[in-house]
């Protein structure tokens, strides 16, 4: 499937075979995750894509060709956002390489996993835990990623509040939950469905965004992206507390007064991930074990998994098969 420009919808391609360079695998596509970062893309909001593109970051592969010597012929390989970084600037030096000023994104500077085959450098792919089937581990590769990172920018506490419950936000719940959390949900008002998903994944209250939570909390992780939902976590972290913006993109957000960051109150972001980063996921995933909630659709329907995500009708995370 293939973007030509921003805003409009994705186009079904009878495309050449991808050329492995080297260092990099030639891979056939068993499942791609959709993320809300396509979406993004695909609406414009991000707005560096190499056009024509071939989206989708979390893909699900076997190894078919190529170079390399990380990976043999018929492996399960999984490739993240994070597909290059030059190794030489200030971030890459220094353990920062999600900050790297050069590097390329999957589906993004490369063309992607919504299609049959695709190419990746070898660096930056990761072995697929055993035990999760090609369905279930999509979402393990950005969902699970970035929203690993973000609890892990959150600090130390106990009561941890999560807005927005989609992909990443019931991965995260799982884990934060196995390190000792009390989650408390934060979903869409009247959002029952979405409130009962995330007291069965073992979230000890759900609610209204935009209300109170039953108590104050220690550290909020923001995965909608929407800019009001800043204010709204603040005012219910206790003074010390943090706030993490786990998405790519946000709405602008509002004027605020300073006594909602005062206090010792943290507000910082998320940007991307490192493969240490994906290393110690993937390790703890099945520890947890954490369950990944799917819905599937074929590849050529891409666009309709992506209308489904934008107007927040999938619970959990969509997948593409080819």
């Amino acid at each position: 499937m293939v973007l030509d420009a921003a805003g409009t919808p994705l186009r079904e391609a009878d495309l050449p075979p991808p050329e492995p360079g080297p260092g990099e695998l030639l891979l056939e596509v068993a499942a791609c995750g959709v993320c809300r970062t396509d979406l993004h893309i695909v609406d414009g909001e991000l707005t560096e894509p190499k056009l024509p593109l071939v989206p989708g970051h979390q893909i699900v592969a076997r190894v078919s060709g190529g170079g390399g010597d990380r990976f043999a012929a018929g492996d399960r390989v999984g490739v993240p956002w994070l597909g290059w970084t030059d190794g030489t600037c200030r971030y890459c030096r220094s353990g920062r390489e999600n900050l790297c000023d050069h590097a390329r994104f999957t589906g993004y500077q490369r063309d992607g996993g919504y299609a049959q085959m695709a190419v990746a450098d070898e660096r930056f792919c990761f072995p697929i835990p055993t035990g999760y089937p090609d369905l279930q581990a999509a979402p393990l590769l950005c969902a699970g990623l970035i929203g690993f990172r973000t609890l892990k920018l959150a600090g130390d506490g106990e009561r941890l509040g999560i807005y927005g419950f989609g992909g990443a936000a019931h991965i995260v719940c799982q884990v934060a939950v196995h390190q000792g959390w009390r989650v408390f949900a934060f979903t869409r008002a009247g959002d029952e469905t979405t409130q009962r998903f995330a007291l069965e994944l073992g979230a000890e209250w759900a609610g209204d965004a935009l209300g109170p939570p039953p108590e104050e909390l220690d550290a909020a992780l923001i995965f909608a992206p929407a800019g009001e939902l800043v204010p709204a976590a603040l005012r219910a972290v206790a003074k010390g507390g943090t706030v993490v913006c786990g998405g790519i993109h946000m709405s602008d957000i509002p004027q605020m007064p300073y006594e909602l960051l005062w206090g010792e109150r943290t507000l910082r972001s998320v940007a991307n991930l490192t493969r240490a980063d994906g290393e110690e996921f993937l390790a703890l995933a099945p520890v947890v074990p954490v369950r990944t909630e799917v819905e599937t659709f074929q590849l050529r329907e891409a666009n309709e998994a992506l209308d489904r995500l934008r107007s927040g009708r999938i619970q959990g995370a969509a997948v593409l098969v080819p």
